[in-house]
């Protein structure tokens, strides 16, 4: 599954400290010699015990495999620590769909009230998958039972807690009951051909039944490339770059469905929410299901400690964080039949009392070269907006060669120049779109 979709897209990087914007990981450094080949349990017994039996005996510089055709089955929550490991994940781990167990036992991640199944943590870790290794989550029990209302206690599968030098390449997640691939407290990472499918299977169409089924997060991250990676699923965002993320570079990316590439959501908290030095380029961005919402976006949340419902804020006020989002560039996206093209909003968690109000400095924001068109019920001119802070006006943002149609029946803007709204940005601090405010 993840050969074929990995394979339908052309890969732009080598192994190579020339072909990165930061020093390959150096995933592992030195070799015991020693190998652990895992063969699982079968009839539903719980394969986690000689998993971490098998991590604990090849760690400091052994390798591990997980032979192909095997699947394991994961019906315990496992956080190994490796040094100088290489992984060769052939087969196939299946979380178990036990929601009593999970909703009860995962890790708990204090960030949006969300959970963890699988945690790895070390340093200087090298898997692959070789198109045929991955885990499957499970996640269409979640999505049946939850119809579209998400509930606390969803496990992410594949998470990375504490690590350094770190390369995974290969390999593939299918139906994450929540975020498929989670980097938070971690630096110099490369993800190289990466496919997550996050479908809900009994959806009716048009239906969003998988929330929070983001493919690719960053938290607390530094020097964190993504290469060569494919979202598909009906729910929510392929990429979403979180509060701290430093020197994050994402190429070549085939997003199909869900709400695209996003930066945030920041200042949910009262803390240090910054993002600074993104790029994301080469990105094509299909609907699928109807459903898809956006294709490149910044969102902030109000700068007031605002009620909030939903269990991502454990029924506690949330927003007022501060920052700044700064050096970010979008560039080369291919966008077909999308809800929205490029776009900062800075109101998230507004119950429209606040508007305006971020505590964060959105800055120096390009968004370049967007093509394609547009599925609008209404604004049917509308291709880009921007709606900032009037406690920090957005300044030196710029949409240039924006040629999209507002809907695959209208022409683009060959002039090159978005159409939408601007709200709460500094006098001249944005250029290339038109519209009211602009």
């Amino acid at each position: 599954m993840a050969a074929s979709l990995g394979a339908a897209t052309a890969h732009v990087t080598a192994r190579s400290s020339n072909s990165l914007p930061f020093s390959v990981p150096r995933a592992p450094s030195r070799s015991s010699g020693k190998t652990c080949t895992v063969q699982p349990l079968g009839s539903g017994h719980d394969d986690v015990p000689q998993i971490l039996k098998a991590f604990d005996e090849c760690n400091n510089g052994g390798t591990v495999v997980f032979p192909q055709g095997q699947t394991f089955y994961i019906a315990t929550k496992l956080n190994p620590v490796l040094f100088d490991v290489n992984v060769e994940w052939r087969g196939v781990w299946k979380l178990s769909d036990n929601a009593t167990y999970w909703r009860n036992n995962a890790y708990p991640v204090a960030f949006q009230n969300h959970h963890a199944g699988f945690v790895v943590s070390g340093d200087r870790i090298h898997i692959n998958g070789h198109g045929t290794g991955g885990i499957d989550g499970s996640g269409n029990t979640w999505y049946t039972a939850e119809a579209g209302t998400s509930k606390i206690g969803r496990p992410m599968p594949f998470v990375f807690w504490n690590s350094s030098d770190v390369f995974v390449e290969h390999f593939y997640v299918k139906d994450p009951p929540l975020w498929a691939v989670n980097v938070m407290n971690s630096t110099n990472m490369w993800f190289d051909d990466i496919y997550v499918n996050a479908t809900a299977t009994a959806a009716p169409y048009g239906a969003n039944w998988v929330q929070n089924t983001d493919g690719f997060d960053t938290m607390d991250a530094y020097n964190i490339v993504l290469t060569n990676f494919v979202y598909q699923g009906n729910g929510d965002d392929a990429v979403a770059i979180k509060p701290r993320s430093y020197n994050i570079y994402c190429q070549n990316l085939t997003i199909h469905g869900g709400n695209g590439v996003a930066i945030g959501s920041l200042g949910q908290y009262l803390e240090d929410s910054s993002v600074v030095n993104v790029v994301v380029k080469d990105v094509k961005v299909i609907t699928n299901n109807s459903d898809m919402h956006n294709s490149a976006y910044i969102k902030t949340w109000v700068g007031e400690q605002t009620p909030q419902s939903f269990y991502e804020s454990a029924g506690q006020p949330r927003g007022g964080g501060w920052g700044i989002v700064n050096n970010l560039r979008f560039e080369n996206f291919e966008i077909i039949g999308a809800a929205g093209g490029p776009n900062i909003n800075q109101d998230s968690g507004n119950n429209g009392s606040f508007s305006g109000t971020s505590n964060l400095l959105v800055s120096n924001v390009a968004f370049v070269n967007f093509t394609g068109y547009l599925t609008q019920s209404s604004r049917t001119n509308r291709t880009a907006g921007i709606s900032c802070s009037k406690r920090n006006p957005c300044y030196n943002v710029e949409f240039k060669d924006i040629k999209l149609a507002a809907s695959s029946s209208s022409p683009a803007n060959s002039a090159g120049a978005a159409v939408g709204s601007c709200s709460y940005i500094a006098p001249g601090g944005v250029h290339g779109i038109v519209g009211s405010g602009c």
